[in-house]
């Protein structure tokens, strides 16, 4: 037995990927994990600290009622309706009292947890008779209206709190020195802390926190043990060769494992969320926790994009490995990666916004979190869904492309970055693979380089993300991965039909949307509208001359070439090689997709088929440069000019241009699309004279 012992406990200790896993791995994972949730934790902490809360004060309240507190931001009557002010001035409205019953309907309830969703963190309110009281030496009451599911207004609560506090032993310090007060004076103020949060929302708060986080651990792992069968097992069962040999395509063979690898994790997800609602309705009869059914299916609905990602993954990398046991110590590394990110969950203050709506996986455990609580915001579910989406497609073109590499399923050797279709393709142009994977580095770029730049004001941030986000990855990729610049980006000038063609699209295209589309999609937000407006305006007054000379050549000249460059240069030189017109529609819904607004989609995504199809048929980046900057421009001239606005009828920017002006503009534009149709055929991808022999 001894001798047996040593001998296997030495073949497995020669097993440096065993010993990885047993030793290794949980000496590192659970230090990182540590310092990534405290990092985490005192960033938000530190940054909650560093911010005022935002005080509501509500009611006739004396001038010092908050002056002892610290970080705090008085503002009185803020998000009070006016009715409901009057009401409780005239001493219409009962305040709560600390023994009472919560009562059904509370008016001031319900208008301090709508205020708290808005710009207010906390709601403080001076009860009528307060100033009276005191001087009377009587007992006054404030109350304190919070959100205990707000990480934001929990903070400001204690610090309203203390800042009352401190004022009401400064009362009570005061009125020791004096004699004969009546009753209530040692404690002069009465300080009620009432709860807004409704049990909906607080339900949403405990389950949100643990829900997706053992949704997508647990049910990962269906999809765990069937990749590493389908892919390993089958190597060392000896059935991967009888498969590749068999009159079947290397897609269906993909398509096959991919789907049976999904279905094995959507089971495991399904029996998760039916043991957790049953568990919850049997431990909990009547749901007093305020969770329905709906929540739970909503939370199974967007898992799906997460399978989608993990079950590609997981077939991608389990092709790499000989054996069983090299599967389970591929793939355990990237399960761990994909789902210890839902931990984050746990984390109080970690909630869905611009920076996590990027984060594979914690984006949509973040986003089952706000459904659940009722925070999750439109543009935020769009980003979230779109960038979940980038991703799986990005995991099936992976796991597509292993599949399509014979040397890899039959346990030969291969460098990553050939498997994953980026070597250098010197003096050629990308492929559609190649396309794809530099679309999705030069989003997430693009979108976290914006949110850091956001401080340094709107300019910074434009030129930076155009020339810094934009123009510079474009041009590093081609000179990385030794494309031809030329072919890639379709350096060359435009016929003159072709330039004609492009000037007649770019002056009217803005009108089309703004005349067309309009009127088919929801009004876009009030909000939106100004934002876009204070972009274009770059922070300054209508009729500036200088601010409209800047505005063409930040908004108008720099997008025409950047994102030109961008999307009809690099990403469509990759996507036409599956066809022109697909490309053409491809790179538009990119296009459109990296504008990071559901409102916007639309709109941006037929220009970029507008343009897209000028390139096309031009040959020439030019076209739609030309034509990209005459359409920024045009909004430009109309935002810094309102007489020209006005003239053609188009000052209100969230309605329809009149009939009159988009007929014009639809036929200006029909006619430059049917004059790049006339053009003769263009191809930008043949080969330039210096490598006319390269194959």
């Amino acid at each position: 037995m001894w001798t047996v012992f040593r001998k296997e406990l030495t073949e497995t200790l020669r097993d440096r990927r065993s010993l990885f896993m047993l030793v290794a791995l949980p000496v590192l994972l659970y230090p990182l994990l540590l310092l990534g949730f405290s990092k985490v934790v005192r960033t938000q902490t530190a940054a909650r600290e560093a911010r005022s809360s935002v005080v509501a004060v509500w009611g006739p309240a004396p001038a010092d009622l908050l002056a002892a507190g610290d970080a705090l931001d008085p503002r009185p009557g803020a998000g009070l309706p006016a009715a409901l002010g009057e009401a409780l001035v005239a001493g219409h409205l009962a305040p709560p009292t600390r023994d009472a019953p919560k009562p059904a309907a509370d008016p001031l309830a319900d208008a301090a947890r709508a205020a708290i969703k808005g710009d207010v963190d906390v709601v403080v309110v001076a009860w009528p008779g307060l100033a009276e009281r005191l001087d009377a030496g009587d007992q006054g009451q404030v109350t304190i209206y919070h959100d205990s599911v707000d990480e934001d207004s929990r903070h400001a609560r204690d610090r309203a709190e203390r800042a009352l506090e401190a004022w009401r032993a400064g009362l009570v310090r005061a009125r020791l020195v004096d004699r004969g007060l009546p009753a209530g004076f040692a404690r002069a103020v009465d300080v009620v802390t009432t709860n807004v949060a409704s049990e909906d929302r607080r339900a949403g708060q405990r389950l949100g926190s643990i829900l997706p986080f053992v949704l997508i651990v647990m049910s990962l792992m269906g999809g765990f043990y069937a990749s590493i069968d389908l892919t390993a097992g089958e190597k060392e069962r000896g059935t991967m060769q009888t498969l590749l040999c068999a009159p079947v395509l290397p897609t269906e063979v993909i398509a096959g494992k991919f789907l049976t690898v999904w279905a094995m994790t959507l089971l495991a997800g399904l029996a998760n969320i039916g043991s957790i609602a049953a568990t919850l309705w049997r431990v909990v009869p009547g749901d007093p926790l305020g969770v329905g059914p709906g929540a739970l299916v909503a939370a199974f609905l967007l898992f799906l994009p997460v399978s989608f990602t993990t079950s590609a993954c997981f077939l991608a990398v389990g092709a790499f490995a000989r054996d069983f046991k090299d599967g389970q110590n591929f793939i355990t590394p990237v399960y761990l990666l994909l789902s210890v990110p839902s931990g984050f969950t746990l984390l109080p203050g970690v909630e869905l916004s611009a920076w996590t709506a990027f984060v594979p996986v914690l984006n949509i455990a973040l986003l089952i979190k706000g459904l659940l609580l009722g925070d999750a915001t439109p543009d935020l579910v769009f980003l979230t869904l779109v960038s979940s989406a980038l991703y799986a497609a990005l995991a099936l073109a992976l796991a597509a492309r292993v599949f399509q590499r014979e040397q890899v399923l039959l346990g030969g050797q291969e460098p990553l970055w050939v498997t994953l279709g980026l070597e250098r393709r010197t003096g050629q142009t990308p492929s559609p693979v190649m396309a794809l994977v530099f679309f999705a580095v030069a989003a997430v770029i693009m979108f976290y380089g914006s949110l850091a730049l956001e401080q340094r004001g709107i300019l910074a941030t434009l030129l930076g993300v155009q020339l810094g986000f934009m123009l510079a990855p474009t041009l590093a990729w081609v000179g990385a991965f030794g494309l031809d610049a030329r072919r890639t980006l379709s350096l060359r000038l435009p016929t003159a039909r072709g330039a004609a063609a492009a000037l007649l699209v770019g002056v009217s295209a803005w009108a089309v949307v703004a005349g067309v589309v309009l009127r088919l999609v929801p009004q876009m937000p009030e909000s939106l509208v100004e934002g876009l407006k204070d972009v274009v305006l770059l922070g300054r007054e209508p009729g500036d001359a200088g601010a409209l000379a800047l505005g063409l050549l930040v908004v108008a000249l720099a997008p025409g070439v950047c994102e030109e460059l961008l999307f009809r240069g690099l990403v469509l030189s990759g996507l036409k090689k599956l066809g022109g017109w697909p490309g053409v529609l491809l790179t538009a819904i990119l296009f459109g997709l990296a504008h990071a607004s559901v409102h916007r989609l639309l709109p941006t995504a037929l220009l970029g088929v507008a343009f897209g199809y000028l390139v096309l048929r031009t040959g020439s980046i030019a076209a739609g440069m030309l034509a990209h900057a005459l359409n920024n421009g045009i909004a430009v001239v109309l935002v810094h000019t309102p007489a020209a606005a006005a003239w053609l009828g188009v000052e209100d920017p969230t309605a329809a241009l009149p009939w009159s002006v988009t007929a014009a503009g639809v036929a200006c534009c029909a006619a430059g699309l049917w004059l790049a149709s006339t053009l003769p055929p263009r191809c930008a991808d043949e080969p330039s004279r210096s490598s006319s022999s390269a194959p």
